[in-house]
């Protein structure tokens, strides 16, 4: 149970209830459970609920209005009340009401029972139901009841357009069907004359109407008897004329085998020269009963009819082609425990087994009531069943296989818990799966969950196109199966984020095992199409029951893990420590600051010169970017940049500083250059040659006063693809510089690939020259190589006379640090160089501190 803090004095204790007491009391409910206030905010909620829905977590929380909840949970392909109104327009009246059912039916497939109810006062208690094989079931049934009714109303329509009165006996001399126009002829009254009426009562009702004078309803009841038995041969029909209430009536008797005794009945009394020949009337009322007995048998449901003793009386040829009967099981009198039987021993019984089958007829039967009904078979076939009782205790049924529409179900069901490019069940299944993961976590047993992330995937993806990406995530699905163990649950919960359950455990290294398999199988290379990569796994791992009792807390604390091991450098699993969470939420306060800090114009641009030692005067500007939080101060770049590296937010941010440097540089002197330092995911953005082009063309800053800074880390990943774009940059004529040299591990092969316009050497180097002799060697060398392969280069970190000296002794070509000044806002800039002789000045100052 999930209810959280003071929200206002009313909803932390609803109508006098304690929080505690409102907790057990939503917590002991297996439905999903919330309960609103008057204006439909969120007091309190179960786990029942967080799970269903999928919500949020930020928006579980109370205060949140029910809109908000049902924007960001599942997608709602339509909610409605009795069909009538949406839930939305239901809702704005559920005060005048008081109690409100809906049906909320998801874009998954999912249907889920609503229902608002009082509670206290104010507020208003929610219960969520998932009755989506119920409604399913209930659908199918409706439409095989709309295609009975629909064959119904046909026949009725068909018997009712005859000029014929018609009846159908079966072999027990009970009505099974007549039309309107048979009851007109003998005077019968509608509602005693209907399915199931015995003979002998008709001839009670018939003698009663005035029809036969001077007859017993027993010597009438004989009469009809012999006419039937008479009538074996259905080739050929027997005719009968009487007199009924001054009227001629004619009847034809004629046996259908499997059906029972057809009878019409035309009055002859004053047209009979004016009718057809004899002949003919006879032929129409032929083809009369055969149409009736072909639109029994062409129903597409199987239609059967059983007496209070469970005997046949008639059925169709679908019914006996539905359970595979022969002949001798589908004549009238045969016993349903006999058809029962047979299908037992031809393997075409309900799986529930026959006396379970039986005893459900039974019951509906003589509970003398409509009934609905699935019967799944052991053949695989699912049959719906509609039941329809008799007034004499029997019943007649209509039996539809509805496999297909099953196999359908089945397959929408499994589409939307399944992710179609990996075939790994997807978020959906994964909530559903931690569900029901929380009944083990209960008892107390040690569970796992991996929360895994693909590294460098997004380079992948980028760089070499979608395509190869998904067989990239195909291929890593595999793997991570391969990794498992049997009974674990692998799960691709988005992008190129996957997860896995694993228990029991006997120990948490049983957790390590798996993860450290991971980590080695995902660093293999993979070659596909002719591309070699490389991309990796980083693993965060949480154990229950220590690690969380529920699925939420479980997912929630292994996340934390995995930002923990890829800020620890990817390529490796770390399992969660108390304290992570707080770690956690600086990192989230400190995104959203980002995204509000670049709205509101929180970002400003430092600039620390670089001096040209050879040429005595400032040769470049490093733009730097500083961030002035409102609240909080000046928050360091070392802070900031990697969230928004890997948030994405670095590439808007890095378009901004483009824009705001070439602003700012092209009212410098024309000899003096600004430098920018892009990211490695910043120079990843294919729109980054247009950005660069945008800045400049706005700006009127010409290419070749522009100096891009990157790193060696940029040319890790896809090295074809970045020189590439550095060619294209040179071609533009901005400057391209290396930006931390010696720190990678492959500096000397790219200087070597790409023709760097100046290396800058790294601070640390700088800094250890003076104390350690293979700092100053590793400088002497780089400052050689750049003389050598017509490079500039730069000392950075500068801050002490020493340093200066070794450097300028080396034959380095610029310097940049604190000995010369520190970053200055941009208005020190424009100053410095506005004033006359500023720059001088400031030189001279430097040649005096020297």
């Amino acid at each position: 149970m999930t209810a959280a803090g003071s929200f206002e004095a009313e909803d932390a204790a609803v109508e006098g209830m304690s929080r505690e007491r409102l907790a057990a009391f939503l917590g002991a409910l297996e439905a999903g459970a919330c309960i609103w206030d008057e204006n439909l905010r969120l007091v309190a909620w179960n786990d029942a609920f967080r799970i269903s829905h999928t919500v949020p977590g930020h928006l579980l929380k109370p205060g949140t209005r029910l809109a908000e909840i049902l924007d960001a949970g599942p997608r709602v392909l339509e909610d409605r009340r009795n069909g009538e109104e949406t839930e939305a327009g239901a809702l704005r009246g559920l005060a005048a009401r008081g109690k409100l059912d809906l049906d909320r039916i998801y874009a998954d497939g999912r249907t889920v029972a609503v229902t608002y109810d009082r509670f206290g006062r104010s507020h208003w208690l929610a219960l969520y139901h998932d009755v989506t094989k119920q409604r399913n079931d209930i659908k199918l049934l409706r439409i095989s009841e709309q295609e009975l009714r629909s064959q119904h109303a046909q026949l009725d329509a068909a018997l009712n357009s005859t000029p014929y009165g018609f009846a159908l006996w079966d072999d027990a001399q009970r009505l099974v069907v007549c039309n309107e126009l048979y009851r007109k002829m003998y005077h019968l009254p509608a509602d005693q004359v209907r399915a199931g009426t015995p003979l002998r009562e008709i001839c009670r009702l018939s003698i009663g109407a005035g029809n036969f004078s001077g007859l017993a309803v027993e010597e009438l009841y004989e009469r009809y008897l012999n006419r039937i038995r008479g009538n074996l041969d259905p080739d050929q029909p027997q005719h009968y004329d009487v007199e009924v209430a001054g009227r001629t009536i004619r009847s034809t008797y004629t046996r259908s085998p499997g059906i029972g005794w057809v009878a019409t009945h035309q009055d002859i009394t004053d047209d009979l020269g004016k009718m057809r020949t004899l002949e003919s009337r006879e032929r129409d009322l032929a083809v009369q009963n055969l149409r009736f007995v072909a639109a029994v048998n062409n129903m597409s449901q199987g239609l059967c009819m059983f007496d209070a003793e469970q005997r046949l009386v008639i059925c169709n040829e679908q019914y006996a082609r539905i359970y595979g009967l022969p002949p001798e099981l589908v004549r009238p009198g045969t016993l349903l425990k006999d058809i029962l039987a047979y299908r037992l021993a031809h393997g075409v019984h309900p799986i529930e087994g026959v006396d379970a089958y039986f005893q459900r007829r039974f019951d509906l039967a003589h509970g003398g009531r409509e009934g609905t009904d699935i019967s799944e078979l052991s053949d695989g076939r699912v049959i719906a069943i509609l039941h329809h009782p008799m007034a004499d205790g029997g019943w007649v049924a209509t039996h539809q296989d509805i496999t297909e529409q099953r196999l359908k179900e089945v397959q929408i069901h499994r589409a939307a818990r399944h992710d179609a490019l990996t075939d790994l069940p997807n978020r959906l299944m994964f909530s559903e799966t931690m569900e029901a993961a929380e009944q083990r976590l209960r008892r107390r047993e040690r569970l796992a969950l991996l929360a895994i992330d693909l590294d460098h995937f997004k380079i992948v993806n980028d760089t070499l196109g979608h395509g190869i990406g998904d067989r990239v995530l195909r291929e890593a699905a595999a793997r991570l199966r391969s990794c498992c163990r049997e009974g674990d649950d692998v799960f691709r919960l988005g992008g190129d984020e996957f997860a896995i359950l694993t228990g029991p455990l006997e120990a948490e290294r049983d957790a390590a095992v798996i993860a450290h398999r991971i980590v080695n199988r995902m660093a293999e290379p993979l070659e596909i199409d002719g591309h070699g990569i490389i991309i990796g796994a980083s693993v965060g791992i949480a154990v229950a029951p220590g690690d969380g009792p529920t699925g939420e807390d479980l997912l929630k604390n292994a996340d934390l893990a995995l930002y923990r091991a890829k800020n620890e450098g990817r390529g490796a699993y770390h399992f969660f420590e108390r304290g992570m969470d707080a770690d956690l939420q600086e990192r989230r306060t400190i995104e959203i600051g980002l995204r509000r800090a670049l709205a509101q114009n929180e970002f400003r641009l430092v600039y620390q010169p670089l001096f040209n030692l050879e040429e005595h005067r400032i040769s470049c500007l490093e733009a730097l970017l500083r961030w002035y939080h409102p609240e909080r101060g000046t928050i360091p770049p070392s802070e900031f940049v990697p969230i928004a590296e890997d948030s994405g937010l670095i590439v808007a941010l890095g378009e901004w500083v483009l824009h705001e440097a070439c602003r700012a540089a092209v009212a410098w002197p024309q000899d003096v250059a600004v430098a920018v330092n892009l990211s490695t995911v910043q120079f990843r953005n294919r729109g980054l040659l247009q950005q660069i082009r945008a800045a400049l063309s706005e700006s009127g800053l010409p290419p070749q006063r522009l100096e891009i800074e990157v790193t060696e880390s940029l040319l890790l990943g896809d090295a074809d693809a970045t020189l590439s774009t550095l060619h294209q940059l040179r071609a533009l004529g901005v400057r391209i510089s290396m930006d931390d040299f010696g720190t990678g591990y492959s500096a000397l092969s790219y200087l070597r690939s790409f023709p760097f316009d100046k290396i800058k050497i790294d601070k640390s180097f700088v800094h250890d020259i003076s104390a350690k002799d293979g700092s100053r060697a590793i400088v002497t060398a780089v400052i050689g190589l750049g003389r050598s392969l017509g490079m500039s280069t730069t000392a950075e970190g500068v801050e002490t006379e020493a340093q200066l000296e070794l450097v300028r002794r080396q034959g380095c070509t610029e310097v940049q640090g604190f000995l010369f000044s520190p970053p200055l806002p941009a208005s020190s800039i424009a100053r410095l160089f506005e004033r006359p002789g500023g720059v001088e000045e400031w030189i001279e100052t430097l040649q005096k501190r020297a």
